[in-house]
């Protein structure tokens, strides 16, 4: 293959273009390929980082060029987990939505169902009828689901700096929270669990005294994860000055969540538009000025902290509550299976399914309709918002006056918050692109819904 340099680029494209040299194989010998990249004197190399990798968690794809070990140039490659979600919720009735959006960001499965459910409420006009302990039922799940989220992203991003104590001191503390979720919603994970007008069910008999038991121990493990990360030299080194994005970038890349905050800015929905009561709650927003990855791991550990203060005030009031409904009294609206379990664990008990049968054949024919066929939203459109761990989650839903979403569509801050894995990256070397990515913690699921 014999192969040669050539300056025909000029004739092609004019004699000011800035083209390069170009490489014509023709058969020959590999060799003079190589000293004929060797005299542009360039050693730049395209590299696939992808589409699985360490710090994506899942499959993203990121095209970097390298010269040696610096990244002149990254690109991210999305849609691999493409799963349509968005596109089947037009095909389920206004509840089945949730069994989808649950599955989008599968580390924050309850603030997916929560802004759905926000947004079909403000679409049917409940919004204010939604029981109060319905509510705090539902800030109780996103806090401890954020603390299940941060979690996550310290852990997968400690085991990839190589430090698997971090993460399988992060996932034991996880499974905490886990037990809590199964125990409340039967599931570990896309639970479908909060409703359009409350939540599924109510937490079971002794479910506080078991919360407050894994908060207990969950405290002691956040101290030891601080102790691991914070003051650790190598930790350090990997993560300060690494990563870096100022207020102006994350403002013009519509960046949100703990990279927002680690350039001071304190943008928290839960204060500057508050939603399910949380401006009835005592908190802090917590912020850094690092603007760089360090900064943000120390962003999503004292969060925890505050997730946990937000937590105990909402087993106050559930204790408060008890016997409450969970449910809009709209029986139009209302989802009846407020389900209790059958002695055997499987299915609904013989009392659930009595007090169904037993009513009477007209509330048994409407409990069939509402199942099968659903409730009707008047024509119209609303936008809900909420503060997930990696920053805003929206969903904008339309509905036609059908008992199907006409369009639902989510704006997933993992979506937005990639937009700056270039920034993050150029300049840096390899390796310091998995920090900045771990410290972007995107989850495809919600990437390419």
């Amino acid at each position: 293959m014999a192969t040669h340099t050539s300056t025909e680029s000029q004739d092609l494209y004019g004699d000011d273009a800035d083209a390069g040299a170009v490489f014509t194989a023709a058969g020959g010998d590999w060799d003079q390929v190589v000293e004929d990249i060797a005299a542009v004197g360039e050693e730049r190399i395209v590299v696939n980082m992808g589409p699985q990798h360490p710090s994506t968690h899942g499959v993203l794809r990121l095209i970097l060029e390298l010269d040696g070990e610096t990244v002149r140039e990254a690109r991210a490659g999305i849609g691999y987990l493409h799963t349509g979600i968005e596109k089947n919720m037009e095909y389920r009735t206004w509840v089945q939505g949730t069994t989808f959006c649950t599955r989008m960001d599968y580390l924050t499965p309850i603030f997916n169902e929560a802004v759905y459910c926000l947004g079909v409420e403000r679409l049917l006009g409940i919004t204010d009828q939604v029981p109060e302990r319905a509510t705090t039922i539902r800030v109780l799940m996103m806090e401890l689901n954020r603390i299940g989220s941060h979690l996550i992203a310290l852990g997968t991003g400690g085991m990839e700096l190589g430090a698997t104590t971090v993460m399988t001191t992060c996932f034991r503390e996880r499974e905490r929270i886990l037990r809590f979720f199964e125990a409340v919603t039967g599931l570990r994970m896309n639970h479908a669990y909060v409703r359009p007008g409350g939540v599924n069910q109510d937490i079971p008999d002794g479910g506080l005294e078991l919360l407050e038991k894994e908060i207990a121990d969950l405290k002691g493990g956040l101290g030891e994860i601080e102790r691991l990360l914070l003051e650790n030299p190598v930790f350090k080194a990997r993560t300060v000055d690494v990563g870096y994005l100022s207020l102006a970038g994350c403002m013009a890349l519509g960046i949100t969540g703990p990279i927002l905050r680690s350039t001071g800015l304190p943008h928290d929905l839960r204060k500057s538009d508050p939603y399910c009561g949380y401006e009835t709650y005592d908190f802090n927003v917590v912020t850094r000025d690092s603007m760089d990855a360090y900064g943000r791991v120390c962003i999503r550990i004292e969060e925890m902290w505050e997730s946990i203060k937000i937590a105990e005030q909402a087993i106050e009031r559930l204790r408060a509550s008890v016997g409450e409904p969970i449910m809009v009294a709209d029986k139009k609206i209302a989802w009846p299976a407020q389900m209790s379990v059958g002695a055997d664990g499987q299915g609904n008990s013989l009392d659930h399914i009595r007090r169904i049968m037993g009513e009477s054949m007209e509330s048994l024919i409407h409990h069939f309709k509402l199942v099968t066929e659903g409730f009707r939203v008047a024509p119209g459109q609303a936008y809900a918002a909420v503060e997930s761990p990696k920053g805003e989650l929206g969903c904008h839903v339309v509905s036609d006056g059908g008992t199907r979403p006409y369009r639902a569509h989510f704006r997933d801050p993992s979506f937005n918050n990639l937009q700056a894995a270039s920034v993050l990256s150029e300049g840096g070397l390899v390796a310091d692109v998995i920090v900045a990515v771990a410290s972007i913690d995107p989850v495809m699921g919600g990437v390419d819904r």
